[in-house]
């Protein structure tokens, strides 16, 4: 049985990388896609008193991020 030198090793480690790294980007922009969607209709929530505390429930989008999307554009 032969050995791998390190260079092969790298190479394995690196190419059992790809595939869920793939299915990751592929997630990641579909979040960014939800995200865009829910983001007017947090902040229309927040304006008609809807608590962060339920937004989170309802959306599992943290409650920093609610506030910080819920401030107008520019502040």
């Amino acid at each position: 049985m032969t050995q791998k030198t390190p260079g092969q090793l790298r190479d394995d480690a690196a190419e059992a990388l790809r595939e869920p790294g793939r299915r990751r980007i592929e997630l990641l922009a579909a979040l960014e896609a939800v995200d865009a969607e829910l983001r007017p209709l947090v902040r229309e929530a927040r304006r008609m008193e809807v608590p962060i505390r339920r937004i989170t429930e309802l959306t599992a989008v943290a409650p920093n991020t609610i506030r910080a999307w819920s401030r107008k554009d520019g502040e």
